[in-house]
């Protein structure tokens, strides 16, 4: 059970930002126990791995805060955010130092479609709201709302590895958020259509 809770929560973080769970995986697997990875998986911790997904990370938090260039890097996370979320979930289910189950540790396909598929709807909710916000806030807003996304995965991932448990509630507070945030961005572009149609 905390396995899948981690792979949920990993999965949903990657929605935000591919590369922040990805390399916190890496790391606390290299430098830890927290997380032993299985031999299929093993390679998330190797110096290469680590080091791709920082310079990865480093690239998507400058692109992200740029008005437009976000809408781009968000339509190059489409195939990116839901792999990466497969990708995490797959690798912690199975590792057996979570829960010890043969069963997800034989197979690691079901927990890599579940998180591609949370993945994909975290993604899915962020793309959408990025342009609304950027249209709504003539693009200051996308600097903002970059850096929640980014410090959401962070405490998203931290939350999934060490204290599975509360992913539940972690994740009801994101979607929460992102719908709050959705219909205030929405609102504020009909009362602003509405005020230029008055001119």
């Amino acid at each position: 059970m905390f396995a899948a809770l981690t792979g949920a929560g990993l999965s949903a973080a990657a929605g935000l930002n591919a590369y922040v769970p990805f390399l916190l995986v890496a790391i606390v697997a290299r430098f830890s126990d927290v997380i032993t990875l299985p031999a299929s998986f093993e390679w998330i911790e190797s110096p290469w791995a680590i080091g791709g997904a920082t310079l990865l990370l480093l690239t998507e938090v400058v692109l992200d805060k740029i008005p437009a260039v976000d809408s781009l890097n968000d339509i190059v996370g489409t195939a990116v955010r839901p792999t990466i979320g497969g990708v995490v979930a797959a690798a912690t289910s199975s590792a057996g130092t979570l829960d010890n189950s043969t069963f997800m540790t034989e197979n690691p396909w079901i927990s890599a479609i579940g998180g591609g598929l949370i993945a994909a709807v975290v993604h899915a909710g962020k793309a959408s709201a990025r342009p609304l916000i950027n249209t709504a806030s003539v693009g200051l807003g996308a600097p903002i709302v970059s850096t929640a996304e980014d410090v959401s995965s962070i405490g998203l991932s931290l939350i999934a590895i060490f204290i599975p448990v509360l992913v539940i509630v972690a994740l009801a507070v994101l979607a929460w958020v992102m719908w709050r945030l959705i219909r205030r961005v929405r609102r504020y572009g009909r009362r602003r259509r509405d005020a230029e149609a008055l001119v």
